[in-house]
């Protein structure tokens, strides 16, 4: 584990989304890996980090925890933390502009890039026609969603011990192979972007629909480069900014099972939500 984290790599700004702490779903312990793996100046994290939707303290996993110590501990140390609220997190949108530490909640934000461009940060629910009309569809849609990821890890333990082969997403093979999704997506983007030119910005950065993607979108006003940071759900996806060029990162499940092999680290289950608290308040007290 030492050669892992004095190789760390250096990024100017860390963009991640959707990571959905608090459901079966979420890739905590994948993502704890690739964060011990790397130094950002900044870290913007753009909506759904926790699932207060469906939230259940009675699944709060160690891993889950870990991240959050994870967080509280760069803020600790200074490093800047913009917490954009998502739709899965919106209770927090009353406490925009707070502030603790060197970490500040925001609902959207612009930064200024060292390129000398401008980059619009929102996580992008405010498009979703679900989200505005039909709340609670939105809401069902996410318990169903939440099932379908349980029924995945069964087939994929399946796939992996009995016939020897790789995983495979089924929320995802559904999405790419409904064209009311994929028209959904292409909405989406084309939205944001033309947002994005009448205001002039070079950059717009969403969440949300957990599709990780980086590309120029031309509409009738201009141009402009549309990036989306993906999940932790299915894609494992983040954006990085370095030396005034943006990436989408990749989760590399070579090196992390290199890892695991190394450590075979037993999952745990908080106790109780009242052990959760305790141990989160005594984070908070660290920073002050």
């Amino acid at each position: 584990m030492a050669a892992h984290k004095s190789s760390k790599r250096k990024i100017d700004i860390l963009v991640l989304s959707d990571i959905h702490l608090g459901t079966y779903g979420c890739h905590a312990k994948e993502l704890l890996f690739y964060l011990k793996s790397v130094k950002p100046k900044m870290i913007i994290l753009n909506g759904d980090i926790i699932d207060i939707w469906q939230f259940n303290k009675r699944y709060w996993p160690k891993s889950h925890m870990k991240v959050v110590r994870y967080f509280l501990n760069l803020i600790s140390k200074g490093v800047k933390i913009y917490y954009i609220t998502g739709n899965h997190d919106e209770t927090l949108r009353r406490f925009a502009g707070m502030k603790l530490g060197s970490l500040k909640l925001l609902n959207k934000m612009v930064v200024d890039l060292d390129n000398g461009k401008k980059a619009w940060f929102f996580h992008g629910d405010v498009f979703d026609v679900t989200m505005k009309h039909s709340k609670w569809l939105a809401k069902l849609g996410g318990i169903g969603y939440d099932s379908l990821i349980l029924i995945n890890r069964f087939v994929n333990f399946i796939s992996e011990k009995v016939f020897q082969k790789g995983k495979l997403s089924l929320s995802k093979k559904i999405k790419n192979s409904v064209k009311s999704a994929v028209k959904f997506i292409n909405d989406f983007e084309t939205v944001a972007a033309e947002i994005g030119v009448n205001n002039k910005y070079d950059y717009v950065i969403c969440g949300h629909i957990h599709h990780p993607e980086m590309k120029t979108i031309h509409t009738s006003k201009g141009s402009i480069e549309y990036l989306n940071s993906g999940d932790w759900i299915e894609n494992l996806t983040s954006l990085e900014y370095n030396e005034g060029k943006w990436s989408i990162y990749h989760f590399d499940y070579q090196e992390f099972k290199k890892e695991k092999t190394n450590e075979n680290e037993k999952e745990e289950i908080e106790p109780s939500n009242n052990l959760l608290f305790d141990s989160l308040l005594q984070e908070f007290n660290m920073l002050n």
